[in-house]
């Protein structure tokens, strides 16, 4: 191994470091008081809870863990926002699992903790997944009641999506083993079945406090909307639990009776490793995001016995596609090649050099026909992106570059196989569109450590906004010292340094995860899995572009 190699492997283990602590932080939740605080209600955590029902808690993937990060620190932070969401296998039964985090605010719900449910909410309808509610809840984050209530996007649409799912046939669990009032109460009474614990868990539209103020009747909270109340009087609930323990385990049998699911049919086999080692991916993922590297190098470390069958090798070379197998699953690979490489037009031209990274006229081609294939074939899509975006200048726009790019996006928009996206280091302007960003529904869509997404870089930005303000300055017939220049160049790119970071989109739910390299196969593997709950039922159409 080289120099080079050594120090991106030491930037790179770095970065996992640094994810790692800061994973170690969110998963506490409210803080270590609180929990205690939970624990003497004689209460379980929502990551206890969920890592109770699990079959294999190390094979489960976390949706949104870092959702809401530093984004409501003046009223004290929502990590996770204050909802836990898991994919992994209950009873044998690959599902998702949604449970509200009571030791933050007492689980209520602010904007991103609306965005997380529906999240998991299309995650389960596009998958035909099964799913399941843990609900300790205290309602509605009042203060930003008008950014959670009343939108398309908000907390009613939960409850629509609960009426959808049952036409569907998805099955839905809920367990109330907390406060579950007002809007909120529907959710679990909208599940197949309902579930409540005795003494901790309760049930009503207005609490005994709002009851004495609107009405005048006095009565506690217990009787009003306990588990007695509802089990026993008014039917709301179908089981009565004495703790957490009996809930989850009555959960796991009510999972282990359901029936076999339509497959979609995707191709596996016996799963294989990788023929070279994946921990090499830290060595050979340059630190820059400037630097060149060879993606196939990746690839091999990430696909079954380091086998990537190519598909048009030596045409549109800044894209890689080819077949091959993860964790027994055959998938379509499509890749940006990060590294120059030579092309000829035709026979007649010389070879010209291609910027790694770039997605030209002939790479945008070949990657249509690509998806296109793998859509006739029914194999699901992997997009691995480190994209800086489509070529510009004369020669692209005169060659048809934004016609070709309008054919990879379609490709993309009208696959009906699954698709699957992670974005490896850069994920810049058109390019993040083109290669399955999330306006293109991926099934899941994670990032490594690495990554970078936005319109264009940070130091790309700065400069095009230092033109433009020094444009504005001398039309008002100003002049801008270097002093002066500099210090809006790095005002400039720090705030966009801080927006393209991943932990920012994760903190928006651009993506659902940041991830250790290490974690992809299995990530990759379990999106198939759960893919494969949905029959695909419509047929691949392009639909209208231009030849």
């Amino acid at each position: 191994m080289d120099i080079k190699f050594n120090k991106n492997e030491d930037k790179n283990k770095l970065k996992v470091v640094e994810l790692k602590d800061k994973l170690k932080k969110i998963y506490l939740g409210g803080g270590e008081k609180r929990i205690e605080k939970h624990h003497s209600k004689g209460k379980m955590t929502a990551r206890e809870r969920i890592d109770f029902l699990l079959d294999d808690k190390e094979k489960a993937i976390e949706i949104g863990a870092f959702a809401a990060d530093q984004m409501y620190e003046d009223v004290g932070g929502c990590p996770s926002a204050g909802v836990i969401v898991k994919i992994g296998k209950v009873s044998g039964k690959q599902c998702i699992i949604v449970a509200n985090d009571a030791t933050v605010k007492a689980g209520a719900w602010f904007p991103m903790t609306a965005k997380k449910n529906l999240r998991a909410q299309e995650i389960a309808i596009e998958n035909r997944l099964p799913i399941i509610y843990l609900v300790d809840s205290a309602g509605v984050f009042l203060p930003m009641q008008d950014e959670v209530f009343p939108d398309k996007e908000h907390f009613g649409r939960i409850f629509r999506n609960n009426a959808v799912m049952s036409s569907m046939g998805i099955t839905q669990i809920a367990a109330v083993m907390g406060s579950c009032v007002a809007g909120g109460a529907y959710l679990p009474i909208m599940s197949d079945e309902a579930l409540i614990v005795n003494k901790t868990g309760s049930i009503f539209l207005a609490g005994s406090y709002l009851v004495k103020a609107a009405i005048g009747e006095e009565i506690d909270n217990e009787t009003l909307g306990g588990a007695t109340t509802h089990c026993e009087v008014s039917g709301v609930t179908d089981y009565k639990a004495k703790d957490d323990q009996e809930a989850l385990t009555k959960i796991q049998k009510i999972m282990d009776k359901i029936g076999d699911f339509d497959k979609a049919g995707f191709n596996r086999k016996k799963a294989v490793k990788p023929k070279l080692d994946p921990k090499e991916i830290y060595g050979i993922l340059p630190h820059s995001r400037v630097d060149q590297y060879d993606m196939r190098e990746i690839i091999k470390r990430l696909v079954d016995n380091s086998e990537f069958e190519e598909y048009k090798e030596g045409y549109g070379q800044t894209i890689l596609t080819g077949y091959a197998r993860i964790d027994g699953w055959a998938v379509g690979i499509v890749a940006n090649q990060r590294k120059i490489v030579k092309t000829t037009k035709a026979k007649t031209k010389p070879s010209e050099m291609q910027v790694g990274g770039v997605i030209y006229s002939d790479s945008a081609d070949k990657a249509t026909r690509f998806i296109a294939n793998c859509n006739q074939k029914k194999i699901p899509l992997v997009f691995l992106q480190d994209v800086t975006g489509f070529m510009v200048g004369s020669k692209s726009e005169h060659g048809g570059i934004i016609k070709d790019g309008a054919k990879m996006v379609n490709a993309v928009a009208n696959s009906v196989v699954p698709k699957f996206t992670i974005v490896v280091g850069n994920s810049y302007g058109a390019g993040n569109y083109a290669m399955c960003g999330k306006a293109y529904d991926p099934r899941l869509i994670a990032a490594w450590p690495s990554a970078e997404l936005a319109v264009m870089s940070g130091n790309s930005a700065a400069k095009v906004l230092l033109q433009i303000e020094k444009a504005s300055l001398k039309k008002r017939g100003e002049k801008i010292d270097e002093k002066k220049e500099k210090e809006l160049y790095e005002k400039v790119k720090a705030r966009y340094d801080e927006q393209i970071s991943p932990y920012y989109a994760a903190a928006r739910l651009w993506t659902d995860a940041v991830i250790d390299p290490l974690e992809t196969r299995n990530w990759i593997s379990t999106g198939i899995e759960v893919a494969n709950h949905a029959p695909i039922e419509k047929e691949f159409n392009l639909g209208v572009i231009q030849v």
